[in-house]
């Protein structure tokens, strides 16, 4: 995951010197919320089983029963990456606080 987060900050900060001149503030900020979607299914992705992905929401601060039905859900990865538990436990300020670019 550390080589993925090297990868992106290069990549978004290259974007934004590029792109920072001429008037794309919208779509930048779309692909940004796109980009921290993505970052969190991979994320949840990584945490392969359901017991795992309990147990890392349960340490990050999610109710235990919710943790579990989130856990032992069985859509797939981009959905589970859009629920409001997993993007309260994997916020923006905490992916930022880890290490990646905004």
């Amino acid at each position: 995951m550390i080589q993925t987060m090297e990868k992106i900050k290069a990549y978004m900060r290259g974007w934004l010197n590029y792109y920072g001149i001429a008037d794309m503030r919208n779509n930048i900020k779309s692909l940004n919320g796109w980009l921290y979607r993505r970052i969190r299914m991979c994320i949840w992705k990584q945490w392969k089983q359901p017991r795992t992905r309990m147990r890392k929401l349960i340490g990050l601060g999610v109710d235990s029963h919710y943790a579990a039905t989130i856990a032992y859900d069985r859509k797939g990865y981009w959905f589970n990456a859009g629920n409001k538990a997993v993007n309260w436990a994997l916020s923006k300020e905490r992916l930022i606080n880890w290490g990646f670019y905004d």
